[in-house]
């Protein structure tokens, strides 16, 4: 495909995705307690194949997010580069037209079907509900012919690729937040250590920041479950900066070398062989005098070693990082080194644990202990760039 064509190809697609983030963020406002949801699919599907009656909220807005970021990632791959710049913008608008305007015929038809689904529904509740949709679909379809002719207005300050990243950032947490929302009332079924974060996908904006710094430690054991199949390298579970040294503590598999742990930025190998797509236990312990450390994966002791940043304590008043190594406090980002998988069950210690202690967190037994500097809890963390919370219980959901 010359450049030309995949320049138009790439404009279509932008223009597609950013009016779908459009489309998702005004069509999940104000609806109460209703289960009617619009659902994105891809752009050579049938946009309306879903059915009204097996529409789930929870579902529908997570595979939205989903197949948003894989559009994302599709539209970056081809275009050549993220951000490259966009020839043959007239072209692109007018096929994108078509496109929204097949989009808002549909909706329009679902809303019809909606009309005859509520004829044996509670009529008070679904005229409401319909009036509602009705105006939701005016609207909508008002923006994003707004929006379309703002892009070709300012196609030129659209290639930004800042700007755009920004904005797609921006909208995917807040299809997240939405999520979280109408997840509210399971979590508070559940207990909220019961959960895991998902990384979909390598980029620089997906993360998770843990509220509290950890304090001065002069002996440490980190564990965690992991899942991941992604190749070359997991990437960064893990990274504590704290002012003047961004690698204070971090977990990192970078390209085709092993799993490191950096402390103070210094170096030890770990024998880690985790990237098979399956969930693995993992835990790092580590004391200042001499630098001793040793690493287990599944209960087992893989490995040790000595002089890893001896008679240096690991330092307060950092900031812990879920997903992405900070090349600056709290920033610094780089796509290649960040984290796809899925994380759970992270907990800190300001001590050395046992082998029976770490033996006991690997297979879930009733004795096992939670961390004293950090235990794994939803209120402890906030999330960003549409990295996503789902129910996860170790060793009963695992593989």
């Amino acid at each position: 495909m010359g450049r030309a064509a995949r320049a138009t190809r790439g404009g279509i697609c932008w223009r597609l995705f950013l009016a779908g983030c459009l489309f998702l963020e005004t069509s999940s406002q104000n609806f109460g307690q209703t289960q009617f949801v619009c659902t994105s699919v891809p752009k050579d599907m049938d946009i309306c194949a879903a059915t009204l009656q097996n529409s789930v909220p929870g579902d529908n807005l997570k595979s939205n997010v989903m197949q948003l970021r894989e559009t994302l990632a599709r539209c970056e791959s081809q275009s050549g580069e993220p951000g490259a710049r966009r020839k043959d913008a007239a072209a692109g608008a007018k096929n994108t037209m078509g496109d929204l305007s097949q989009t808002l015929q549909s909706l329009k038809q679902r809303l019809e079907n909606l009309e005859q689904y509520s004829r044996s529904n509670n009529s008070v509740q679904a005229n409401s509900l319909k009036d509602l949709l009705q105006s939701r679909i005016d609207e909508l379809e008002k923006q994003v012919l707004s929006r379309v002719n703002t892009i070709e207005e300012n196609r030129h300050g659209l290639r930004n690729e800042t700007e755009q990243r920004g904005r797609v950032e921006s909208t995917l947490t807040s299809l997240h937040q939405r999520i979280s929302d109408l997840e509210k009332g399971q979590r508070d079924n559940r207990p909220l250590d019961k959960f895991q974060l998902t990384f979909p996908l390598r980029t620089n904006y997906m993360y998770a920041k843990v509220k509290r710094s950890l304090p001065e430690m002069y002996a440490l054991t980190v564990c965690m479950w992991l899942k991941s199949n992604a190749s070359p390298g997991v990437g960064t579970p893990l990274s504590y900066a704290v002012p003047g040294q961004a690698n204070e503590l971090v977990l990192i598999e970078w390209g085709n070398n092993p799993m490191e742990l950096l402390i103070n930025d210094k170096v030890a190998k770990l024998p880690f062989l985790i990237n098979d797509g399956k969930w693995h236990h993992i835990c790092v312990t580590w004391t200042t005098r001499d630098g001793v450390w040793e690493a287990f994966q599944d209960g087992v002791k893989r490995g040790s070693g000595e002089n890893l940043a001896p008679y240096h304590p690991i330092k307060p008043q950092g900031l812990l990082i879920l997903g992405q190594e900070q090349d600056m406090l709290g920033g610094g980002f780089d796509a290649t080194q960040a984290f796809v998988g899925d994380l759970a069950n992270l907990h800190i210690w300001d001590r050395k644990l046992t082998v029976g202690e770490i033996y006991n967190l690997a297979t879930c037994s009733s004795k096992a202990q939670v961390g004293n500097v950090f235990a794994w809890m939803e209120t402890s963390l906030d999330i960003y760039g549409g990295a996503s919370k789902w129910t996860f219980e170790a060793c009963r959901q695992l593989n």
